[in-house]
């Protein structure tokens, strides 16, 4: 049986097919979904692997033991009411996710800033999106993004600044690429510090200095300016040239650390384009200064005209599946329902609407100032949706430590085990992907339809049922009265036009009428922006307006004792932190633990070698990764992942070292730039351990935690004996063992009754052996005393050389494998993928596939700045 459903990661919204049997979950691109025609990402065609129940939270707990729903609702609903009776509402919070359904935010909202009476609900695209939220409405009245994606195909030029799309949106990168293949002329400029795998398609690359993007298109507003004139047509108008008059090119380069010449050109070929957009993220919005560089990109937008038009307009791409449904819902604590704003006369209409007098009156607490005052004790109860803040917040340790000292915490999770749920005193078990069912709105304002393919396993249970219940326990159940999700859609939509009249951007109620069999069967819906309303904008005064803005730098720089500026943000394979995606053994094959990328200039100024494993600190903590030495860094400049945590990693956890510095109008962290230092770490010994069973490891030991189909599999390191404490292990077990010494190796197998049960490698550096031999091995046992022998000496029972470091993980095609056939012949990605299949499916690996071209035909390495060369070899076949 197949249904049609929405792919819950990145904020694309690709529409896919479930298709339910016997041996399990297969999921494949929907053709007929508007945001991917079909086409999906390496985490999304392996989507199915993640629906086992494995690790899930299937009943109810408090207090660590399993009870029933009533016995967990009931405890709920008396201790939240305690702490409301004697500390008031303001002392409760909630903390929600991009990961919930429209009515599952909806739900929460409503029962927070409605009725509990406080607004103390956040949510964490806080830490992502909320500083394009707030140059949306300081621009155009309304948090409204103004374009589509098929505004890709019509646009002359497109920029992608603070985007490694690539990685992070790759199915919309696939777009561009196809978008740049049918027209030769559109040109791409890529603006990050980084040369990044979305550089690949540049026509111009931007390697600025970290957190200068503001002066480089306030620099533009001012060349825009000079040509055109004056902006009379917008409010501050007058204010925002004046800002910018004092950034001429010569000025922008020096801050931005750019060749002027680089700078002219990007700013003559946006001034010529007749049609420009400007797609952006997380390397805009998390910054100090956020909302202020969202701002200068809109400015730049309004100023020139390239908005309101096909192929025009500053495109804020959401990072989460659902980020734009729970801002239309209020998820954030400084708006209300439906766009509407903590303003008088939107007051009265949604309280009118929820028929309630306790609604908030004035904004909540945003997610790093909540947990702040969670952890001053002024918030003592907080209910966590669907998101891991012991993770994702900056200065998780100061996190942690507030949620081990407040009173209650309430965590509603599909995963039994994650970092925050370690602190939870009631746990909630949710429905996961696969079973739920609602709507999610993507980044071109389209909500689709999630539905349920898969029944609800154990006692697990949706997020707005959970809601409601609890509501009905602290006296509100009159207005959470819903039996289906469909009524909690029909009631959003219908308060999206109450008392409307074309005032508020947001409308969707003619979804209000929709039956349950017609929302059943809703197809993606695109909620309308006119062109005549966003020329004309949502502001009382009928005008749009430009902000002016000063350009700054960030709010952490480099010092004596840390030298470096720290990046941070995601990759290719993994998603958030990993409480999915790390479970999935392919999605682990392209980075496989905590990386940090260095510059050859900076890995020699500290003796650092590829591969080395290094310490990573600031004042607020330390982290270990694995060092790569990668020439497209800024010297200077340290980047690293933000997946890992103390689930899949000791001490891999980047926000520890990340300071809790906020943009002061949207609340949104500083989390691309962090003053950090390094320095080699030299243990006694590394290895790789696989074991059938869940090994119990020293405490002292440094661990990742790799998914592998058919056993566990850890990299450790530490010092003393490597083998003493497996052994111990090994003979509790009753376990035949196998150890061989020769040198620094010590490895070690170990059999019960003809079958492997765990296998060690080691040495003073991380050994080179096979994964998919050790896989086997666990598979199917070697038959024969010599078999084991080469196993035990980590050596393949074939001549076949080791795949190497997996480029391609959706057909497992490793980088050795890929250089034999560049070396036999194929010289192009379309020849890679005929030899290999690299490359045909989600398309995310071929940036990595053409820079291997690249390097095996000794191109030279661009200099800053200069143009780059698109070939079609991007499309195999």
């Amino acid at each position: 049986m197949s249904t049609r459903t929405t792919c819950p990661y990145c904020g694309v919204g690709c529409g896919v097919v479930a298709t339910v049997a016997e041996n399990g979950v297969s999921v494949a691109g929907d053709s007929a979904h508007p945001a991917n025609y079909g086409r999906l990402c390496v985490k999304g065609a392996a989507l199915g692997e993640t629906t086992g129940l494995a690790g899930r939270l299937l009943a109810p707990q408090v207090d660590d033991q399993t009870v029933s729903w009533q016995t967990a609702l009931d405890t709920a609903g008396e201790r939240l009411n305690a702490i409301i009776s004697e500390f008031g509402p303001q002392a409760v919070a909630f903390y929600a996710s991009g990961q919930l359904l429209t009515e599952d935010y909806y739900a929460a909202n409503k029962l927070m800033k409605g009725f509990i009476g406080a607004a103390n609900i956040d949510t964490n695209s806080r830490l992502c999106m909320s500083s394009a939220v707030t140059g949306y409405k300081r621009a155009f009245g309304a948090d409204v993004v103004p374009c589509s994606y098929e505004d890709i195909e019509k646009s002359d030029l497109l920029v992608l600044v603070g985007s490694n799309a690539a990685w992070t949106h790759p199915v919309l990168y696939q777009r561009i690429v196809q978008a740049k293949h049918d027209n030769p002329a559109l040109k791409v400029v890529v603006i990050d510090p980084r040369v990044t795998a979305t550089c690949a398609i540049a026509d111009l690359h931007l390697p600025l200095a970290p957190g200068s993007d503001t002066a480089l298109f306030v620099g533009l507003l001012n060349m825009i300016a000079a040509g055109t004139g004056s902006l009379v047509d917008f409010e501050e108008g007058d204010a925002a040239l004046a800002a910018a008059h004092e950034w001429p090119p010569e000025v922008v380069a020096t801050f931005c650390a750019l060749p002027r010449d680089v700078v002219t050109t990007f700013y003559d070929w946006f001034i010529t384009a007749p049609r420009a957009m400007t797609l952006f993220t997380m390397g805009i919005n998390q910054s100090s200064s956020g909302s202020d560089k969202c701002n200068a990109i809109i400015n730049v937008h309004l100023a020139s005209g390239k908005f309101a038009r096909p192929g025009c307009g500053p495109f804020s791409l959401t990072g989460q599946p659902n980020a734009m449904g729970g801002r239309e819902v209020g998820g954030l604590a400084t708006q209300l329902a439906a766009h509407m704003n903590f303003e008088a006369a939107d007051l009265a209409r949604v309280a009118r609407f929820w028929g309630t007098e306790r609604l908030a009156q004035t904004p909540g607490l945003m997610a790093v100032d909540l947990f702040a005052a969670i952890g001053r004790g002024e918030v003592k109860a907080v209910w966590i949706m669907g998101t891991n803040p012991a993770v994702s917040l900056p200065d998780s340790h100061a996190v942690c430590a507030a949620l081990a000292a407040c009173p209650l915490v309430i965590v509603s999770e599909v995963v039994a085990d994650t970092d925050t749920s370690r602190y939870a005193h009631i746990r909630f078990p949710a429905l996961a992907w696969g079973e739920k069912n609602g709507t999610v709105t993507n980044s071109e304002r389209r909500i689709s339809r999630q539905r349920a393919f898969l029944p609800p396993p154990g006692e697990a249970k949706a997020d707005w049922w959970i809601i409601a219940q609890i509501a009905q326990r602290l006296g509100f159940g009159p207005a959470f009265a819903w039996q289906h999700p469909h009524e909690i859609f029909s009631e959003h939509a219908a308060l999206s036009g109450f008392e409307n009249n074309g005032m508020r951007a947001f409308d969707i109620s003619e979804l209000a009428r929709l039956t349950l069999e017609e929302w059943d069967r809703l197809e993606p819906h695109q909620w309308s922006v006119t062109p005549e309303a966003l020329r004309r904008g949502w502001r009382s005064s009928g005008h749009l307006r430009t902000v002016p803005v000063s350009p700054v730098r960030a709010m952490a720089q480099p010092t004596t004792l840390y030298p470096l500026l720290l990046n941070s943000g995601r990759i290719r394979d993994q998603w958030h932190t990993m409480t999915r995606t790390g479970t999935v053994a392919r999605l682990m094959q392209h980075i496989a633990e905590p990386v940090v990328e260095i510059s050859p200039a900076d890995a020699a100024r500290f003796s650092l070698c590829e591969g080395d494993l290094v310490h990573i600190s600031s004042p607020r903590g330390v982290m270990v990764a694995r060092a790569r030495i990668h020439h497209g860094q800024r010297e200077g400049e340290l980047f690293t992942p933000m997946h890992w945590n103390h689930c899949f990693a000791r001490q891999g956890k980047v926000n520890v070292l990340v300071a809790p510095v906020c943009d002061p109008h949207s609340g949104q962290p500083e989390s691309k730039q962090t003053a950090v230092r390094i320095a080699a770490w030299q243990p006694g010994w590394q290895g790789e351990l696989y074991a059938r069973e869940m090994p119990e490891l020293p405490a002292d030991l440094y661990w990742v935690r790799k998914a592998t189909d058919g056993a566990f599999h850890f990299t450790l390191a530490g010092s003393g004996d490597a083998v003493a404490w497996l052994t111990t292990w090994c003979q509790t077990k009753g376990w035949e063992m196998q150890t061989v010494r020769a040198g620094t190796v010590r490895n070690l197998l170990a059999w019960d009754n003809g079958q492997l049960m765990l296998g060690w490698w080691s040495d003073t550096r991380l050994p080179v052996i096979a994964h998919d031999v050790i896989s086997q091995a666990f598979i199917t046992a070697p038959a024969t005393a010599q078999a084991r022998h080469n196993l035990l000496a980590g050596q393949s029972p074939s001549c076949s050389p080791a795949p190497g470091r997996t480029v391609c993980s959706c057909y497992s095609v490793g980088e050795n494998a890929i250089h034999a056939a560049i070396a036999a012949g194929c010289d192009s990605t379309a020849a890679l993928g005929n030899a290999l299949r690299c490359g045909t499916n989600c398309g995310s690996c071929l940036p990595e596939l053409k820079a291997l071209l690249s390097e095996a035909a000794n191109e030279p390495r661009r200099a800053q700045g200069v143009a780059f060369e698109f070939g079609k070899q991007f499309f195999p076949g």
